[in-house]
Parts: structure tokens; sequence; C-alpha cells
């Protein structure tokens, strides 16, 4: 029996690490700095939509795309039509954007998409100074390129924008997604831009400067690429920055099912990238100091973290109903003594669910009367990531890309008029 102690510290002991590091970290993210400095608009840029059979969704991110705050003749629009078999291309087209279609049986997904119109940018006579991405189902606030102008002009060559989402109340899980991307927007992403590590490419919503990419290569095509250009742009001593005010709307899905297969999928792509990363950025980070480094090392091994936890969890229960033989009470008595592992971790963990992660949401004005209610069902959400991670790392070579489909037809104009009346609903 003394076995599963041993087992169970083993476990514990770098799991409350982590989560202390982490809250740590969040707290960072308490204080958002007014930002005051305003750059004239002058960086031109390429918007990149990459679509694939979105029919439904795309007339109205490429009409948000249209409608932003900033001089027209310094961003145009372009939609990769990748292996559509829909009216996509021409949706796109007839809402004003400039459509190039993609067919490849053999490279699917969208990093492979995004390799391809990158390369045709790059040979056109226009010349762009960043590049920025968004997915077909986005609505994108209007000051977007605003906030970007200013991160470049203030020196940051990448920069995350916030990742929110526009159906938060269609069910428990999507209520569940937007909370877990409203927190990690503020307590993880912020707190990071405030304290000066690199933040995370989220997927969407992001820009790049063509500098960069001409320099480095975009050259990441798995599951996840937006983790993988990440790792990629640290190790070659490269920062994300954060732009908290430029908004980007995502669906969310609907179904668990849904939800699922999505997160499953980049469960996938974060064990791919650990397993080509973690070692490489470890090594940076203590051979160079690189505090950088060594918190995106830490980032890349998600599911492992997550799995962590979840055996912590059953350990503890196990350990609980066992009796240990005198010969490792004492060894028992001193770390309780000294770390209370077990306990100290999940009252964490509790704290951080039933308070920490509320008065997040509160910041950014997020918590209203609807999210309270569908926030009964967010720890039921949290638990599945385990089994989910567990997925995620055992099918972490099959490359196979899950489309989503995406119907939710809503205009950005809809979007805040919605958060202009959540906006009083809003406890904060």
């Amino acid at each position: 029996m003394k076995y599963v102690f041993y087992i169970t510290a083993a476990i514990q002991i770098p799991m409350f690490i982590i989560t202390v590091y982490y809250t740590i970290i969040s707290l960072f993210g308490i204080y958002k700095k007014k930002e005051t400095e305003q750059f004239t608009p002058c960086k031109r840029f390429a918007l990149i939509i990459a679509a694939h059979n979105e029919e439904m969704v795309i007339a109205n991110a490429v009409d948000s795309l249209r409608d932003l705050d900033y001089p027209k003749k310094l961003y145009d629009i372009f939609v990769i039509a990748d292996n559509c078999n829909d009216r996509t291309a021409n949706i796109a087209q007839m809402h004003g954007a400039r459509v190039y279609e993609r067919f490849d049986k053999s490279q699917k997904g969208k990093g492979y998409a995004l390799e391809w119109m990158f390369k045709r940018i790059f040979e056109m006579d226009s010349s762009y100074d960043a590049i920025a991405v968004f997915d077909a189902d986005n609505l994108v606030s209007k000051n977007f390129l605003s906030e970007m102008n200013n991160k470049l002009c203030n020196g940051y060559n990448v920069v995350q924008g916030f990742l929110d989402s526009k159906n938060p109340n269609d069910s428990w899980i999507t209520a569940s997604y937007s909370i877990a991307f409203w927190t990690a927007n503020r307590m993880g992403q912020l707190a990071k831009s405030n304290i000066g590590l690199s933040n995370q490419i989220g997927g969407t919503g992001f820009c790049v400067s063509t500098e960069i990419l001409k320099k480095y290569g975009w050259g990441v095509t798995c599951l996840t690429e937006d983790l993988e250009f990440s790792c990629k742009l640290v190790l070659n001593g490269e920062k994300v920055g954060w732009a908290h005010n430029a908004v980007i709307y995502d669906e969310k899905p609907i179904t668990l099912q849904q939800s699922w297969k999505q997160r499953k999928r980049w469960m996938q792509g974060f064990a791919d990238v650990a397993d080509r990363f973690f070692f490489k950025l470890l090594y940076k980070g203590i051979k160079d100091f690189d505090f950088t480094a060594l918190d995106c090392a830490l980032y890349t091994i998600q599911p492992f973290i997550v799995i962590g936890l979840g055996l912590s969890t059953l350990l503890t229960l196990v350990q609980s109903v066992l009796n240990y033989p005198m010969n490792v009470f004492l060894i028992k008595f001193l770390l309780n003594s000294l770390f209370g592992i077990g306990d100290k971790l999940w009252n964490i963990i509790s704290f951080i669910t039933l308070v920490y992660t509320p008065f997040a949401l509160l910041l950014d004005r997020k918590l209203g009367l609807r999210i309270m209610l569908w926030y009964v069902f967010y720890p039921f959400y949290i638990l599945t990531w385990i089994p989910i991670s567990i997925q995620g790392i055992i099918n972490k070579n099959k490359k196979e890309w899950d489309h989503t489909i995406h119907t939710r037809v809503i205009s950005i104009d809809d979007i805040e008029n919605e958060g202009l009346e959540n906006g009083k609903e809003s406890l904060a």
C-alpha cells in the first residue's frame, strides 16, 4: 500500500507546483492598463479568411471586415475557398472579398491552406506590412485593425486579439467554452502580456508581420498550427503581443459531441507539438535563462497536466481509504505538514472554480445572469477534458481534420447590440 502513497506524492507535488505557478501568473491579469498611445493608421494589412464549405457564415464574416474603422485603402480581404463544393467562393466574392480557390485532397487543413495563400500574397504587386488571419465563422470588432496597427507600431511583430464568443447562451457547452475563453483571455493572455511573457496565438484573430513570415516561413501544418507557430517564434526569440481590445467573435460548438471532436483535435495537436518542441524549448530556457521559453514549454504539455490533475484526484481518493503502515507514516506526516499537497491542491482548484473564475468574468463584464445559470455545468465541462486529453495523446499521430460545421447566422451589429443589453444585465 505504501507505493500508492509514493505514486500519489510523485504526481501531486508537480501538479501542485504547476497550479500555484499558473495561479500566481493569473494575478497579473487583474489589472488592465489603459492603452493611451494611439498611432495614426499607417500599416497595410492583408486579411485572410480560411474557409471550407462555409456558405452559411462567410457573408457576415466578410461584411464585418469590410466595415472596420480603418482606412479602406490600407487593407484587402482575401478568402481561401479551400476544397469547397458549396457556394462559399461565390458568396464571398459577391460581398467584396478577393477569392482564391484551392483544391488539394492530399494536403487538407488550415495550415496547408494558409501556407498556400501566403506564397501568393508574397508574389503580388501589392505589398503588405502584416497579414491577419481569421476563420469563416468570425465576426470582428470595428477597431480590430486600429488596435493591431498600434501594437505593430509599438514594435510587436505578431499580435493576438481577444477571442470572444458569438453564441455563449446557445447551450451549456457554448457557455462553458465562453467561460473558458474569457478566463484564459484575462488571467492567461493579459496576465502574461503585463509581465512581458509571450502570448499564445489562438488560431484566429491574430496578426503577423510579412517580414517575420518571410524570415522564418510559416511551415506549420499540424492540427494546432497556431501552437506550433507560437513555439517556432519563441525558439527564434520572438514574442507574441496581446491586443485585449481587438475582439474576434467565433461560433462555439453547441453539442457535447461536436465539442468533443473539436477539443480532441486540439489535444492531438498539443501532444504532437509537445513531442516536437517541449525539450527544445526547455533546453533553450535553461541554456539562455529564458523564462519565456520555459513558460511556452510548460504550455505545450497541457494534455499531460490535465491528466496529471485527474490522476491526482483519483489517487487522493484511493489514498484516503487506505491504512498506511508505520514505515511510511513519518513521510506522510512530513509531506502533509509541510505541503498538505492533496488538500491544498484541491483547495486551490476549488477556489479557482467557485470564486476566482467568476471574479475574472466580472472584470470584463461577462458575468451576466444567464452565464451564472450556465456556470453550474462548467465543472462537468472541465472534467470532460480528462478523457479528451487521453484520446488526444493516444491519437497524436493521426492528422485527420474534423471540420466543424458552422450554422449560426449572426452579424457584428447583432453582437454589439446584444453586448449593450448584456452590459445592462452584467453584475459588474
